[in-house]
């Protein structure tokens, strides 16, 4: 399958599963904000991990109810998109959101003096 088409599937996998996740009733998954941060769906078609990120609730709790949840996930998108096969969801914890905050912070600490006009002109 073509790497184009392929994306298209992930990002419509992606577009579903945030428009689905409105719809889930667990208190677990509506008591904090989540939201779906990619699709990546195998080649075959057969598996998809959707990665998420948690604001809020413990990341562990909400891991449990989008698992509990995967059958409901998994036949709305069946429903909504139109695929041969729809794939089996697997759930990942997305800890990019913590990676760039924890970036952010280590560079709001460092001083670093900017450089003055009149240096680079000596140099030259």
């Amino acid at each position: 399958m073509a790497k184009y088409r392929r994306d298209r599937i992930n990002d419509a996998v992606k577009q579903e599963m945030a428009q689905i996740l409105r719809d889930v009733k667990d208190p677990r998954i509506t008591g904090s904000l989540v939201s779906i941060t990619a699709a990546q769906v195998s080649p075959d078609l057969k598996f998809a991990k959707i990665f998420f990120s948690v604001l809020g609730n413990d990341k562990d709790e909400v891991l449990k109810a989008l698992k509990s949840a995967a059958g409901f996930f998994r036949s709305e998108l069946a429903r909504r998109i139109n695929l041969r096969i729809t794939p089996q969801l697997a759930f990942e914890y997305d800890s990019s959101m913590e990676y760039g905050a924890n970036i952010s912070s280590i560079l709001k600490t460092l001083d670093i003096k900017p450089l003055e006009e009149d240096e680079d002109d000596e140099q030259a």
